[in-house]
């Protein structure tokens, strides 16, 4: 009863606490006025940039998307909005858009990858602005905003009834496909194209109805698990069409797509890694704010999400989301997020969930899933932990990779060949403890892990062999360590994390090691391996920075035959300890 009575009184005052949060969308309006304020100073002090070399920049890729927060903050009546009517912000998204009318007449801007994103910015500042733009201007950018929007139709019309909307089938991503819909659906409802909209309103009716999974993500390369940072672009478009639409469907899925980021959102309001299929890491997002806003937890959520980002150097697509955010959000009472509790747990209908206790959120992942061989983007689900701590940060990633083997977390060499994706998985979680199972070829394993308390979280792994045992098999963890730091270990080395290369076997390690805040016991027999650099999708190649790379912490599976026994329960027993220093 007691315990009970503390943990309403903790989450009494987790709700307190929101009055003191930034407020939105006032927090959205005073980010929008520095975003502009900057992109401002910038075109005055290089009147002549071209798109080219604006874009060259750091963060700002996509330029264009800098058009809607002076478009918005010019049309959009609100008390916290102080340039409302404000003859400056017109002038600087007329300044804008006329760059963007002058580069797509010289051929210099459809040609720039994802422009028909840029094109969603300007034709939302269009919509905003157009009884302000003469009948010239008007005119000039209309054309070349449908002009651009045209260029996605055919692409939309002909997968409309393909039979998923994953990349097997569309040969793009979901999200892609989704921001074409969403695209025709608005650029129709402004220019009276009723066929845009129909085939908008069909794409994005079955993404709400049809393709979101019961745990309210879009799949992308397959159901089987989530994406998760695009997954954000995906519920941007579903929130969009039920701005002008009302499909309850729309809603539905907005409802679960709130449930799911919530959830696996870390405490620096970055997305969970471990049960991502493309990304190892991810920013905070901006995008769909304003689809989370539709309900009082999602309202708090957003903010949560804002208070992340400062006014200074703001990335022009977190400039051009934050001000869609402003434009569209939905403003009400706030309930507390997963974030504010002391603690939580969740787990989905898939094998992966997490759970938050005190400082540490701890996130289990056992999807399996096809792999893409041809496909560079999508990455081998082969990593299954994640460990979170409030103020250290991420200690261990369960950031999955590509080809890559010596990351994942249990590999088998079978007469020659590696393999390092589960079979088959199973997640238990419950207050005791959580529990996940993983099935290889030669063995399966049970990671069970305990309720940590404030200062210490201990697991272990429970290794059942199976069959003939593999040339060689082992377990692996993927430290984050940090570069410039000193890293100690129970042998009595200290060195200085770099990029020059570390190789600590058992006796170096000496069954512990000391970093960054933290203590990690591990297994008398365990080696360390740094710098490993991940995979990066959109090189095909192994990363070059070192902020990336990992240390790969592994420990040798001692697995022997036993005659008569084709299932050897107990064969080893993994622990680890990890404390907060």
């Amino acid at each position: 009863m007691l315990k009970r009575l503390a943990l309403v009184l903790l989450w009494l005052s987790a709700t307190a606490r929101l009055t003191y949060a930034q407020k939105l969308p006032a927090a959205y309006f005073r980010l929008m006025e520095a975003g502009a304020a900057e992109v401002g100073q910038a075109l005055n002090a290089e009147p002549g940039a071209n798109l080219a070399t604006l874009e060259t920049r750091p963060g700002w890729k996509h330029f264009p998307y800098a058009i809607l927060a002076p478009a918005v903050l010019y049309a959009k009546c609100h008390l916290e909005n102080r340039h409302f009517h404000d003859p400056k912000m017109l002038t600087l998204a007329i300044r804008i858009g006329d760059l963007l009318a002058s580069e797509d007449e010289r051929g210099a801007y459809e040609p720039r990858l994802d422009s028909d994103w840029d094109t969603y910015m300007w034709l939302e500042a269009y919509r905003l602005l157009e009884d302000d733009l003469g009948e010239e201007r008007r005119a000039k950018w209309r054309q070349h905003i449908l002009r651009n929007a045209a260029l996605v139709a055919d692409d939309a019309a002909e997968r409309i009834d393909f039979p998923w909307y994953n990349s097997p089938y569309i040969g793009t991503s979901p999200n892609h496909y989704a921001q074409y819909a969403s695209l025709l659906f608005l650029a129709g409802r402004v220019t009276g194209n009723k066929d845009w909209v129909a085939l908008g309103t069909r794409i994005l009716h079955r993404f709400a109805a049809v393709e979101q999974t019961p745990d309210g993500y879009w799949g992308e390369h397959s159901r089987a698990g989530p994406t998760t940072g695009y997954d954000h672009i995906t519920m941007t478009q579903i929130a969009l069409y039920y701005e002008y639409t009302k499909d309850p469907a729309a809603l539905e899925a907005l409802r679960r797509s709130t449930t799911f980021h919530e959830n696996f959102t870390y405490l620096d309001g970055t997305p969970v890694e471990v049960i991502n299929d493309r990304n190892r890491y991810w920013d905070v997002d901006t995008w769909g704010q304003f689809g989370f806003s539709n309900f009082p937890d999602g309202r708090r959520y957003a903010e949560f999400l804002t208070n992340f980002f400062h006014g200074d150097n703001l990335h022009m697509d977190w400039l051009g989301r934050l001000s869609q955010d402003a434009l569209y959000y939905h403003e009400g009472p706030k309930q507390p997020v997963p974030q504010d509790r002391p603690q939580y747990y969740y787990q989905m209908r898939i094998p992966a969930g997490i759970r938050k206790t005190g400082p540490w959120q701890v996130c289990l992942s056992g999807i399996t899933d096809t792999q893409a061989i041809t496909n560079q983007y999508y990455l081998d689900r082969q990593s299954s932990l994640s460990v979170y701590h409030k103020k250290l940060g991420l200690i261990i990633s369960g950031a999955n990779s590509k080809r890559q083997p010596e990351l994942a977390t249990f590999s088998e060499n079978i007469d020659g060949q590696v393999y390092h994706l589960p079979l088959s998985s199973r997640l238990q979680m419950s207050d005791e403890r959580d529990r996940l199972s993983l099935a290889y070829n030669t063995f399966f394993a049970d990671l069970f892990m305990p309720m940590p308390s404030d200062r210490e979280l201990t697991f272990h792994w429970e290794i059942v062999g199976k069959g003939t045992p593999p040339k060689e098999a082992r377990l692996t963890v993927q430290l984050c360590l940090k570069s410039g730091e000193e890293l100690e270990t129970g042998g009595g080395k200290k060195v200085i994390v770099g990029a020059e290369k570390i190789e600590m076997g058992p006796h170096e390690l000496g069954g512990w090691i000391r970093h960054h805040g933290w203590t990690l016991k591990v297994d008398p027999s365990a080696t360390l391996v740094w710098p490993v650099y991940p995979y990066n999708p959109y090189a095909a190649a192994p990363e070059k920075d070192l902020k990336y790379a990992v240390g790969a912490l592994s420990v040798p599976l001692r697995l022997k035959p036993e005659r008569g026994h084709y299932i050897r329960p107990h064969e080893q027993t993994v622990e680890f300890t990890l404390r907060a220093d």
